[in-house]
């Protein structure tokens, strides 16, 4: 697992909670995810803010569109020195492919990843938007696609983690959303796991939000969390 595999999920309506809730963490020890909702509103200005701080951030923004409209969005993305930005597997190859050489083309290409099935949606839910097969299968076999396109690695929940990483050995990375601390409500995630689960799992990222900026002591927690971690690993002093 990398040396910081906690992303926090700034899940803020504007850039003043954002901020306010970045300046209780050290980024030294976790990146940070930028979202759609807090970039509509505060554009690549609160994005700079954060680098300027010394976060390395996520810009996730889950681009899914004609090939030269997604490749102008991850070109756009990279300039900002984004150190990862997303785009929807099933958007498909070609697409995978365009966002691929926009990005490879920068002095300093972000990493490059793929969502395969929103950690919202169970098996349930893809048949009634008209998905053949479960979760897993769908999971699998856009995982394996965005591989094949050349990309970084795949937003997966950590419950696939172990079959995607069966299919795409490192350094193809894994980051898993849906992380809840024990005891943590699932909001609106359908399939949640654990920090130490996720790490069991294979998963190389972990983006956690609400656990970690709404609880009282945002830094406390994220301390508890990588030592958690560093445990599971064998690590810990």
């Amino acid at each position: 697992m990398d040396s910081k595999p906690i992303i926090v999920a700034l899940d803020f309506p504007d850039a003043k909670g954002a901020l306010e809730s970045a300046a209780r963490l050290d980024p030294r020890l976790c990146r940070v995810k930028v979202g759609k909702e807090l970039f509509v509103a505060s554009g690549p200005e609160l994005v700079q803010r954060l680098q300027s701080r010394g976060f390395e951030v996520f810009l996730d923004l889950k681009f899914h569109d004609i090939p030269n409209t997604v490749a102008g969005a991850c070109r756009a993305a990279a300039s900002l020195g984004v150190w990862m930005v997303n785009v929807h597997a099933s958007g498909g190859e070609a697409m995978m492919a365009a966002a691929r050489e926009a990005v490879h083309a920068c002095a300093k290409p972000p990493l490059l990843i793929a969502v395969t099935i929103l950690t919202s949606l169970d098996d349930r839910s893809l048949a009634r938007i008209g998905f053949a097969g479960g979760v897993r299968e769908r999971v699998e076999a856009l995982a394996g696609l965005a591989r094949q396109c050349g990309l970084d690695g795949v937003v997966c929940s950590a419950e696939e983690a172990p079959r995607v990483r069966a299919l795409a050995p490192p350094p193809f990375a894994l980051v898993t959303p849906g992380i809840r601390l024990a005891g943590d409500a699932k909001d609106d995630q359908a399939r949640v796991v654990t920090p130490a689960q996720a790490q069991r799992l294979g998963a190389d990222y972990l983006v956690i939000g609400r656990p970690i900026t709404r609880s009282a002591d945002p830094a406390a927690t994220l301390s508890t969390i990588l030592e958690t971690l560093r445990e599971g690993a064998g690590l810990a002093s």
